[in-house]
């Protein structure tokens, strides 16, 4: 256990379930990664797919931190951040990722680069945007739910969406079995969606967390190829109300700001601007 003046940090569990939902509850768009993993789990261990940290001032649970593949900040106060950067320099870099809010997401990578470092890429303004209306745009009607029997047609478009926008393979390093087995999992659950035309995806796009009334879209693809088709806008329309109607009513994304294109399409949409996220990777 790690104590500073008022503060005390502590691995969390399942009887601190309430106490963490009214924390992410406060923002339920951009805490939706983790509020998924907490919903999941019950904050059961082993379910959780890491652990979850709480920083408690004057007994009360201010900030917390989700450290499994993704590192990921949650309502961190300055004594938080140094508690939590204490605790990841001693136990040293289990994750592939620091991802979340942009201001505690570069906090925290600013006190851990020297130990941690260095990153592969840092990505310092990815806008949040989120929709609960309708789309402004028309829905495609060819996009659809991806079905079971359909997980090795939708896989390439995920391995090469992936590839595009990381910098690497989700298959390397032996991870070939347990990526198709999540994207499998996205399938079987309802939350992967696809324009499939002759066997093969030419726009599809998945929700990839479920939080308390929020969910997040991630994955958004056009098959190079199709590119200039006008697909795009029309697909994540069709996505929008799928998901508002099957999953949850606010559904949100997070891009890069360079990605001018990217942008125009969300905002032709009807996405709106409601956070600002920051990504580390290694």
């Amino acid at each position: 256990m790690t104590t500073a003046t008022t503060g005390v940090l502590r691995v969390l569990g399942p009887r601190d379930l309430s106490e963490v939902r009214d924390l992410l509850a406060r923002d339920p768009v951009a805490h939706c990664f983790v509020a998924a993993r907490v919903l999941d789990s019950g904050l059961d261990s082993w379910r959780l797919g890491g652990e979850l940290w709480g920083w408690a001032e004057d007994g009360t649970l201010t900030s917390l931190l989700y450290v499994g593949a993704n590192l990921v900040p949650v309502e961190t106060t300055s004594q938080a951040r140094a508690a939590f950067v204490d605790r990841c320099r001693r136990i040293g870099r289990r994750s592939s990722s620091i991802v979340g809010p942009a201001d505690d997401v570069l906090a925290l990578w600013s006190a851990l680069v020297d130990s941690w470092g260095p990153a592969r890429e840092v990505r310092p303004r990815q806008p949040l945007m989120a929709l609960s209306g309708p789309p402004q745009v028309g829905a495609d009607p060819g996009v659809r739910l991806v079905r079971e029997d359909e997980v090795d047609i939708l896989l390439p478009a995920c391995v090469a969406m992936f590839t595009e926008e990381v910098g690497v393979s989700p298959l390397a390093g032996g991870a070939a079995y347990a990526y198709r087995a999540r994207i499998a999992e996205l399938v079987r659950t309802g939350r992967a969606f696809a324009r499939i035309e002759g066997g093969r995806v030419v726009f599809k796009a998945e929700v990839g967390a479920v939080g308390d009334g929020a969910c997040q879209v991630q994955g958004v693809w056009v098959d190079p190829a199709e590119r200039g088709r006008g697909l795009a806008a029309p697909g994540m329309a069709a996505v929008t109300l799928l998901a508002q109607r099957e999953i949850a009513p606010v559904v949100s994304l997070y891009v890069n700001d360079y990605n001018s294109a990217a942008r125009r399409v969300y905002d032709r949409v009807g996405f709106h601007d409601v956070g600002l996220l920051a990504t580390v990777l290694f």
